[in-house]
């Protein structure tokens, strides 16, 4: 009894999700193109109503679950958007875009056999700018020639037509070598997933941000950021030579040892004030003391000007015994521009007074660049860090639209 109990309450909870939710199984009816190059079949049998969670149709099949979820942001990579529209399509977990005619969202093919499957949905960012999705993770194409992928389109309210940005893609996935991460295109910021798992499923944060890297996105709407990569995208590794802190005498990377928490880098160029360099390393190392292990700190001086590796060792050593610094790590490369160190790939602009780049899992989710030490500046930082310290699995968030014991066999 028990048992029988446990489905009926899991297929009542369904429907009541469905229907608050408001995904409704009405359609528009829509034609095929003849060629998705020409019109991408964005709008075929998109449902009237949509809601910002979605279950698609992979969820059923007897493959890893997973759940993407995130922040649509505005060209200012801080302002959620709420109504923005994603339209998601993916392989099964052979990696085939398969057709399935009992399914209500299935694409045949076209004349030139061209199919996004069955496994496809939309969501429409809430309020809060949030989505979810929950699906089955991809199979790689049978050639292996790609990642396994989820593709991505979205439609913006202020924008005629949809645009495309970078797909879902995994961070442990062997087929996404460096050689790809570096020829990414970033539209809409890093596509790369970092999972964390709760339970039997993996969870695959990504924030999206409006325009960023879309070539003929409208210019009234971009903004100019003129030092660092920017919000949305990831990190790239470097390796500063380190003259103080925990790793001192090495050139390790930052990112790839401690990316997976919080972390900021302070970067200072040819324009260093060391009154104000001071006060901004005495708070970041009171600050990581009480972060503890959630929070690691760097300052990467790039000075070109006179650059000698030993002297700017020795000033560095200095500079953090003076300061009595416990958690900061003090690091340099000869330029921003170097390299050797890649510190190249980061974007840094020598010649503004500082840069700051705030990260979680390696993904930029702040900039701030000539900031000031004072009271304003320091609180800027901590609510930046306390926006973005809780994992999804401690946020109230609704629950799969399924009973999560009944998978189909593929």
């Amino acid at each position: 009894m028990l048992h029988i109990f446990k489905y009926w309450y899991v297929f009542i909870t369904s429907l009541i999700l469905v229907n608050c939710l408001g995904q409704t199984p009405k359609i528009q009816p829509q034609m095929l193109s003849d060629d998705f190059d020409k019109k991408p079949p964005f709008f075929y049998k998109m449902p009237e109503n949509l809601s910002s969670i979605d279950t698609s149709p992979g969820w059923h099949l007897n493959g890893q679950k997973i759940l993407f979820t995130g922040t649509v942001y505005d060209v200012d990579g801080k302002t959620p958007v709420p109504n923005v529209i994603l339209y998601y399509y993916q392989t099964d977990i052979n990696g085939v875009y398969k057709t399935k005619e009992s399914e209500e969202r299935n694409m045949p093919k076209n004349k030139l056999g061209q199919t996004h499957g069955y496994i496809r949905g939309w969501v429409k960012t809430d309020e809060n700018g949030t989505y979810s999705i929950y699906t089955v993770k991809p199979g790689t194409y049978p050639s292996r020639n790609e990642p396994a992928h989820v593709h991505l389109t979205i439609k913006e309210e202020r924008i005629k037509e949809p645009y495309y940005i970078d797909d879902f893609v995994f961070d442990d996935d062997v087929l996404l070598t460096s050689k790809r991460r570096k020829n990414m295109n970033n539209r809409g910021g890093s596509g790369v997933i970092r999972f964390v798992q709760k339970e039997n499923l993996l969870i695959g944060e990504r924030d999206i941000y409006l325009g960023l890297n879309i070539p003929d996105y409208p210019e009234s709407a971009k903004v100019d950021l003129n030092s660092g990569k920017n919000i949305g995208e990831d990190i790239m590794s470097f390796t500063p030579f380190h003259a103080f802190g925990e790793d001192k005498g090495t050139k390790t990377c930052p990112i790839c040892k401690y990316g997976w928490y919080h972390g900021i880098l302070y970067f200072v160029g040819n324009n260093p004030h060391w009154d104000d360099i001071k006060k901004w390393l005495t708070f970041l190392d009171a600050l990581s003391i009480k972060k503890e292990k959630y929070l690691k700190v760097y300052f990467v001086y790039g000075n070109e000007t006179d650059y000698n590796f030993n002297q700017r060792n020795l000033d560095l050593k200095r500079l953090g015994n003076e300061l009595g610094l416990k958690k900061v790590a003090l690091t340099f490369v000869p330029s921003f521009t170097d390299k050797n160190s890649e510190i190249y790939t980061n974007k840094i602009n020598p010649n503004v007074q500082n840069t700051f780049i705030i990260y979680k899992r390696s993904n930029i989710i702040n900039k701030h660049i000539n900031l000031q030490p004072d009271e304003k500046n320091f609180n800027r930082i901590i609510k930046n860090l306390d926006n973005t310290t809780n994992e999804y699995f401690k946020l109230p968030r609704p629950k799969p639209q399924i009973d999560l014991g009944s998978f189909e066999t593929d």
